[in-house]
């Protein structure tokens, strides 16, 4: 609504939107007056805006013109009209019917870009436009994102009808496009939760919570969107190595159309019969996937319930779900760990964020610096640490008890350089310790179990470059890996698979995707919540930065840290309550909240936090 005429393209008027922002709703499309010659040469996406306010699109209007149709039925789609209804309104009965918007939404750099198709033409009933730009990423039927480049091209084409004279879209793709800024204000990102299927914590058997991170329009009763996403299971991605409490077919039950919270955050889930007949132990397990997922949202709600058959089959809160399957983020490290500048590893309690912040070297053979240490590890238990010698040869792996000894490495590499050996290694939930040697001759990525044994070698079919840094999930189903090929780096995420009965297991890292599509050099990185990292890097040509990243790709609306130069290493957990930490040349420094980085301790080399 309130198309405004200039040079490059037609975009909305940002006063007039603002001005329907203050009453709390935003009418778009269908109401102006547009030419019908020449080329609508730019859509534009809507200009930032309150992310409370909700946006309504208006119906064409009668005797509406081709270019205005199209700009309407292109507004429609970034309005919060749950089914685009409005956006139907625009297209002949038959396409109306055979649109699928639910299909997918593509993500331009800007708003699409629109010029005369072939049946462009100022005569007769016939036109065609086609909608360019440049792709930045898709979000599937599944609502799973993934980074996108190249151009986006697609023909959408009108017809009047010949009893009416209304000009109406009668043929177009399937699925949804709009611009970047278009696609923050309607979506958001969330986690729904999965469980391990081969994965459990050590020593309590507990199954981990796998996040599988997915978008939903934010307005339009997100709650509801996140139940129906979780049941219908994970995304194809994740499928191989979780599994879901909830049986095969289960839904929402018929008639259900809207969820909310009672005045306690808690929330009662009506399920259909296909749930009647679970036993307790299987519905605390679906009741925990729902509260962690719906947290991601909404995290005020402390409770779920759920039904099916006319009854309630169990009620979850907060604190029992915490007992049913573990999450990375509700792990709380005891300490921060690092590097001295004698090559040692101490430690300060975890959340020290103060200049006089005491750290003591760890008990055991590596605070006492036995072996002078380049790197390191602590398990998530935080009872075993294993060490990379500073020459990068050897890694050690011992207790952080008091009189504990080094003895023999668990792992050794013959490359000739420093930078062509042994990766800083990193300990998953079960206990057992992955790590990368980068000898060229043999460059291989490597897991020992409980921290010690044979070496298995596990296969990464696909990989295209040498492994350069390795950072294991929390859920143990998730492994981030630094690849250099060609002098650059990028992060790639991949799905930890084993494979038959056989022990030891087979191991591989599937399907690698790129976390950092657009950085070409990522110098260090750490897992930051359940599904999202923080990376140090640079784009081509542009400066080191330090940023949040989506384990999809995508970059949260908070990404970008206060920058940093020359960094050695970068510490987060998983649990986002905690400080973060870096080293770099200036020593060990943190990171308060709302301020820049803070030096702690002036002589350090790497910082971590368990993992």
């Amino acid at each position: 609504m309130g198309a405004e005429q200039r040079e490059g393209g037609i975009r909305r008027t940002p006063g007039r939107a603002m001005a329907y922002a203050v009453c709390g709703v935003v009418l778009l499309a269908g109401c102006a007056s547009m030419p019908d010659s020449g080329d609508l040469r730019g859509v534009e996406s809507t200009p930032g805006q309150d992310t409370q306010v909700r946006v309504f699109a208006m119906p064409p209007r009668d005797d509406a013109q081709p270019l205005e149709i199209l700009q309407g039925f292109l507004e429609a789609l970034t309005s919060d009209d749950p089914s685009y209804s409005t956006a139907r309104q625009y297209l002949t009965g038959k396409a109306a019917q055979k649109w699928q918007p639910e299909r997918s939404t593509t993500v331009l750099a800007d708003g699409p870009a629109t010029m005369t198709g072939p049946a462009g033409n100022r005569e007769g009933d016939d036109r065609s436009y086609i909608l360019s730009g440049s792709r930045v990423a898709v979000v599937d039927a599944q609502q799973a994102y993934t980074p996108a480049s190249g151009d986006y091209g697609q023909t959408i084409h009108l017809t009047r009808d010949k009893k009416n004279g209304q000009w109406r879209i009668d043929a177009l793709p399937d699925g949804v496009v709009m611009g970047k800024s278009d696609f923050q204000r309607n979506y958001v990102s969330v986690n729904k939760y999965y469980l391990a299927s081969d994965t459990a914590v050590e020593g309590s058997g507990q199954p981990v919570a796998v996040a599988d991170p997915v978008y939903v329009r934010g307005r339009v009763d997100p709650m509801t969107q996140m139940v129906r996403s979780v049941l219908s299971g994970p995304t194809s991605w994740l499928r191989p190595v979780v599994r879901s409490g909830f049986p095969t077919g289960t839904a929402l039950s018929k008639g259900v159309t809207s969820l909310t919270p009672d005045d306690q955050n808690k929330l009662t889930v009506p399920l259909n019969d296909k749930a009647a007949h679970i036993g307790r132990a299987k519905c605390d397990e679906m009741a925990a996937q729902l509260l962690f997922s719906l947290q991601s949202l909404a995290p005020t709600v402390s409770e779920i319930a759920l039904r099916a058959g006319g009854s309630q089959l169990c009620s979850l809160s907060e604190d029992q779900a915490k007992t049913v399957a573990a999450r990375g983020s509700q792990s709380d490290p005891g300490y921060l760990y690092f590097i001295d500048g004698q090559h040692r590893l101490v430690r300060m309690a975890a959340g020290s964020g103060s200049g006089n912040a005491k750290a003591d070297p760890v008990p055991g053979a590596l605070g006492a610096g036995a072996t002078a240490l380049r790197s390191v590890a602590v398990a998530r238990d935080e009872r075993s640490a294993a060490g990379v010698a500073l020459d990068g040869k050897a890694l050690y792996v011992t207790s952080t008890l008091s009189g504990s000894t080094v003895g023999d490495p668990v792992l050794q590499s013959t490359g000739k350089t420093e930078s062509d050996r042994l990766t800083t290694p990193s300990w998953d939930a079960e206990g057992n310790l992955w790590a990368a040697d980068r000898n060229p001759a043999d460059p291989r990525l490597l897991l020992l179990q409980k921290g010690g044994g044979e070496p298995l070698e596990v296969l990464t079919p696909g990989l295209d470059g040498r492994v350069d840094s390795v950072r294991v999930a929390a859920d143990g189903v998730r492994i981030a890996l630094v690849v250099d090929k060609g002098g650059k780096q990028s992060l790639l995420i991949g799905r930890i698979e084993r494979t038959g009965d056989t022990e030891p297991p087979s191991l591989s890292v599937q399907e690698l995707r790129s976390a950092t599509p657009e950085l070409e050099q990522v110098r260090a990185v750490s897992w930051a919540g359940d599904s999202r990292l923080v990376v140090v890097g640079r784009e081509a040509g542009g400066v080191e930065q330090v940023q949040y990243v989506q384990s999809d790709g995508s970059i949260p609306e908070a990404g970008t840290l206060p920058g940093l130069t020359e960094v050695t290493s970068i510490a987060a957990s998983e649990d986002s309550d905690t400080p973060l930490f870096a080293t770099s040349k200036n020593g060990l420094l943190w990171l308060p909240g709302g301020s820049g980085w803070r030096t702690l301790k002036e002589t350090a080399s790497m910082a971590l936090y368990p993992g």
